[in-house]
């Protein structure tokens, strides 16, 4: 049966409605980093998720061609996950980098593989995606359901929940508000989506 790292790691893909504390380990991804209103059809946003995707199935059926990775095991492709900031006001204003969780399978070396194997293969271009290591720590977190520009009120519960505590949200240059995406948005309504939402914290103390 394929690893499916939802059902494996519960803390991390399953946490409840109520705003909760988790410590999340370093983990590697397949990343794409760009700009602007991810609902642009045309924009970087759509292809990068495209990008993401065509790499990790790359991954996963490299098993049935001639090439051979160290470790290797089957595995359910995890959730969307993608970092978020915002310079101005309008959507246009995000920057933002979108990933998908890699095996431990995958190492830097198997990694250009497969960008190397999805350019092949799929003739596009996959220059962008980069191995990206990611080490968020200790964070506030909760299961959101809803349309996406509903959150603030749930954000502003977790980060009144972590103050309680004696810690403060810490945005910086390597920590960043952090969702995964559990429903498809083309096939879910928006007040049914589920995502789990994500700060970092430090000691308010």
């Amino acid at each position: 049966m394929a690893f499916d790292y939802k059902k494996e790691y519960k803390a991390l893909y399953q946490p409840p409605r109520e705003p909760q504390f988790v410590t999340v380990p370093a983990m590697t991804f397949a990343a794409v980093r760009g700009q602007g209103d991810p609902n642009d059809p045309a924009g970087e946003y759509k292809a990068a998720i495209e990008l993401l995707y065509g790499l990790l199935y790359t991954i996963k059926m490299c098993m049935k061609g001639s090439h051979r990775m160290d470790g290797y095991f089957d595995f359910v492709v995890p959730p969307l996950e993608g970092l978020w900031e915002q310079t101005g006001t309008g959507k246009e204003s995000f920057h933002w980098t979108s990933m998908l969780r890699l095996p431990e399978f995958v190492t830097r070396e198997e990694f250009g593989w497969a960008v190397r194997e999805a350019t092949a293969k799929k003739k596009k271009d996959f220059s962008k995606v980069e191995f990206f290591t990611y080490d968020e720590g200790l964070c506030v977190q909760c299961m959101y359901l809803g349309s996406y520009d509903d959150e603030p009120e749930t954000l502003a519960q977790m980060d009144a929940f972590a103050a309680e505590q004696g810690y403060a949200v810490d945005f910086s240059g390597t920590r960043f508000h952090h969702e995964l995406y559990l429903s498809d948005p083309n096939r879910t309504a928006p007040e049914k989506r589920k995502t789990i939402l994500r700060h970092p914290l430090k000691s308010s103390l």
